[in-house]
C-alpha cells in the first residue's frame, strides 16, 4: 500500500455525501430522486474504496496493517487507525450493507427523506470508526456516536411505538457504556495510555482484569444482546424502519461481539477464563429460550429479532470457547447472520410495503403469485436454520465444535439451538409462504420488482458462495485468530506459573 489514508478516506467519505444532502432541496421536481442518487453513490463509492483495503491486505501478517497515526487530545491520546484480520471484516461486511439499505428506502420512506439518509450516512461513519479505532477512547467516542443517529432513525420513521423502542433503546445501551467509560479510565490510569496495541501487550493484574472485565461486559452484552439484557431488541426491531432493523442486525449488533473479542478476550485473559462458564451458561439460556420465544410470535419482525438473540448465542460461546475452531466459528457466524438477518429483514419489508402488516396471520399462499419471493426467502429460512451448503451452517458447525473441545455439555445443550431454529423457521415459512391463497387483498401482489430483485439476488449469491467456499474469509481472519489463542494460551500458562511458584 501507498502512504495514501485508505481507512480515514472509508470512515468519513460518507460524509461528502451529507455535505451533498444538506445542500439539495427534497422538495423540488426531482428533489427525492436526486437525494436517493446521492445516498446509493455515496454509499457504493465508499464499499468501492473498502475493497482496495481487502485487495492490499497482507494475509500472512497478524498485526494492524494501513496504520494511521495522528494527535490528537494529548496525554497519549491519539488519532490511531488500522485493520488486522477480524476487524477488517466488519469493515467491508458495514460498507457492503449499506447501498442496500438505501435501496430498501427507495419508496419506504416518505417524509423527511434527505433528513433520513443523512442519519444513516452518519451511522456509517461510526460503525466504520469503530471498527478500525486503535486508540481506546476513539473507539469509546465511535461506539457511543453511533447510537444517536439509530435513536432518531427508530424514533422519528419508526412503527405507532417508535418512541418508547427509541428510548429503550437508547438507555439499555447508555447505561452499560458508561461502566466500560470507568473501566477505560481505570485502564489509562494504570497502563498510562489509550494505545490498543500497547494495551492489548500490556499484563493488568489478575485482581484489576476482574473488575474491568465485568464493566466492558456489561456493555457489550447489552449491545450483542445477551439473554437477560435483550428485551431492548424485539422492540427496536419491530418499530424500525426496514433499514434500520437491517442495519440494528447486520452491524450494530457484531460491534459487541468485535469488543468481547478486541477487549475482553484479548485484555483479560484470566477474567475470560474465570467467567467463561458464565457466558457460556447465559449463552446456552439465550439459544435454548429465545428459540422457545420464538416459536410464540404473531409478528414476523418479532419472531427474527428473537431468532438474532439465538444466533449470538452461538457466537459469545465461540468466543469464550477461546480456541480457533470457536473464534473462526464466531467470526464468519456474525458475517452470516449479517447477511441472512439483514435479509430476512429486507424480506419482511418487501410484503410489508405492500399490505403495511407484519402480522403472521395475514398471509399464506404466497408462493402462488409471488414464487421469486418464495425462493429468495427459502434460501434465507435455510440459512437461518443453518442448513448445509449456506452460510449459517460454517458458523454453526465450527462454534459447535469449538464449544465441543472447551465444554462436552454445553455444546450438547447448544446443539438443541439447531432443531429448535428449524422448528420456529420452517413454521414461519409455512404460514407466510404455502397454503391456499385465500385472502382477498394477497391476490393482487406483485411479485418482486427490479429493484426488490437488485437488493435480493446478490445476498442469495453471497449465501450461498460462503456455505461452499468459506476460504476467503478464513484466509483473511486465520492469522489474527491465531495470534490472538496464542497469546491468550500463554497468558494464562504465565499466570499458572505464578500461582505455582507462590504456592
Amino acid at each position: 500500500m501507498t502512504d495514501w489514508p485508505i481507512l480515514s478516506t472509508v470512515t468519513f467519505l460518507p460524509l461528502v455525501g451529507v455535505v451533498l444532502l444538506l445542500l439539495m432541496r427534497e422538495d423540488g421536481p426531482n428533489g427525492r430522486r436526486n437525494i436517493l442518487n446521492v445516498s446509493l453513490l455515496t454509499t457504493l463509492v465508499t464499499f468501492v474504496v473498502s475493497i482496495f483495503i481487502w485487495t492490499g491486505f497482507d494475509n500472512a501478517n497478524p498485526g494492524f496493517q494501513m496504520v494511521e497515526k495522528h494527535g490528537w487530545l494529548g496525554g497519549g491520546i491519539s488519532y490511531h487507525l488500522g485493520v488486522d484480520g477480524i476487524s477488517m471484516l466488519f469493515v467491508i461486511l458495514t460498507t457492503f450493507l449499506m447501498p442496500f439499505c438505501v435501496l430498501a428506502s427507495w419508496l419506504a420512506i416518505e417524509k423527511r427523506l434527505k433528513e433520513y439518509m443523512i442519519a444513516f450516512l452518519i451511522l456509517e461513519v461510526m460503525m466504520l470508526g469503530v471498527f478500525v479505532s486503535l486508540d481506546i477512547v476513539l473507539f469509546y467516542v465511535f461506539f457511543e456516536a453511533g447510537l444517536i443517529p439509530m435513536f432518531l432513525i427508530i424514533g422519528v420513521w419508526g412503527g405507532k411505538d417508535r418512541v418508547y423502542a427509541s428510548y429503550k433503546f437508547f438507555l439499555y445501551t447508555l447505561l452499560g457504556s458508561v461502566l466500560m467509560l470507568l473501566a477505560i479510565m481505570a485502564m489509562y490510569w494504570q497502563a498510562g495510555t489509550t494505545d490498543i496495541p500497547a494495551l492489548l501487550a500490556y499484563k493488568f493484574p489478575p485482581q484489576m482484569q476482574i473488575w474491568l472485565w465485568l464493566a466492558f461486559f456489561a456493555s457489550f452484552a447489552v449491545k450483542m444482546p445477551m439473554w437477560p439484557v435483550h428485551t431492548w431488541l424485539p422492540d427496536a426491531h419491530v418499530q424500525a424502519p426496514t433499514a434500520g432493523s437491517v442495519i440494528l442486525a447486520g452491524i450494530l449488533l457484531k460491534l459487541g461481539g468485535y469488543g468481547l473479542i478486541r477487549f475482553s478476550l484479548a485484555m483479560f485473559p484470566n477474567a475470560s477464563e474465570f467467567f467463561a462458564p458464565l457466558v457460556f451458561s447465559l449463552s446456552v439460556i439465550a439459544i435454548i429460550y429465545t428459540s422457545l420465544v420464538a416459536m410464540m410470535q404473531e409478528d414476523i419482525k418479532k419472531l427474527i429479532a428473537y431468532s438474532s438473540v439465538a444466533h449470538m448465542g452461538y457466537v459469545t460461546m465461540g468466543i469464550f470457547a477461546a480456541n480457533a475452531q470457536g473464534l473462526q466459528g464466531a467470526l464468519f457466524q456474525m458475517l452470516s447472520h449479517g447477511i441472512v438477518s439483514g435479509a430476512l429483514f429486507l424480506c419482511v419489508g418487501v410484503v410489508y410495503d405492500r399490505t403495511h402488516t407484519r402480522e403472521i396471520a395475514a398471509y399464506g399462499g404466497l408462493v402462488n403469485n409471488m414464487p421469486k419471493y418464495a425462493v429468495a426467502m427459502m434460501v434465507f429460512t435455510m440459512a437461518n436454520v443453518g442448513l448445509p451448503g449456506t452460510s449459517g451452517f460454517i458458523g454453526e458447525f465450527l462454534t459447535l465444535i469449538g464449544v465441543f473441545r472447551a465444554n462436552t455439555w454445553v455444546a450438547l445443550f447448544a446443539a438443541t439451538g439447531v432443531i429448535l431454529s428449524a422448528a420456529y423457521a420452517l413454521w414461519l415459512y409455512r404460514r407466510v409462504i404455502f397454503g391456499a391463497l385465500e385472502k382477498e387483498k394477497l391476490k393482487a401482489l406483485l411479485d418482486l420488482s427490479p429493484r426488490e430483485q437488485l437488493i435480493l439476488y446478490p445476498l442469495i449469491a453471497l449465501t450461498l458462495f460462503f456455505g461452499v467456499y468459506p476460504a476467503p474469509v478464513f484466509d483473511v481472519t486465520a492469522a489474527s485468530v491465531d495470534l490472538l489463542v496464542n497469546n491468550y494460551t500463554a497468558a494464562l500458562h504465565a499466570a499458572q506459573d505464578v500461582a505455582l511458584s507462590m504456592n
